[in-house]
């Protein structure tokens, strides 16, 4: 699964082809060993769980980043390479 960023100690994943659990755009976050799973399109945590300030930050990064991430979801959806996007400062 690629890393597209990294920042604050989280790491931002894609799955190619993952289609099958959420139905949505989403990404995968770990951060400190805890997992959890955000939609692309309002932010929303669909699975799992970090801690909230984490999970604000990444929802802040979505905002900011959304037509770069469903870009990367078409292209995950295609089984391409992903491109990486660039972190929170």
């Amino acid at each position: 699964m690629p890393v597209i960023s990294m920042f604050f100690g989280l790491i931002i994943r894609m799955y190619f082809f993952d289609t099958d659990r959420h139905h949505v755009p989403h990404l995968h976050v770990e951060y400190a060993g805890e997992k959890a799973v955000f939609a692309i399109g309002d932010g929303e945590v669909l699975s799992g769980e970090i801690p909230k300030a984490k999970a604000r930050l990444v929802q802040a990064w979505v905002e900011l980043h959304r037509d770069e991430l469903m870009a990367d979801w078409q292209l995950a959806l295609e089984g391409q390479q992903l491109f990486k996007i660039e972190p929170l400062k």
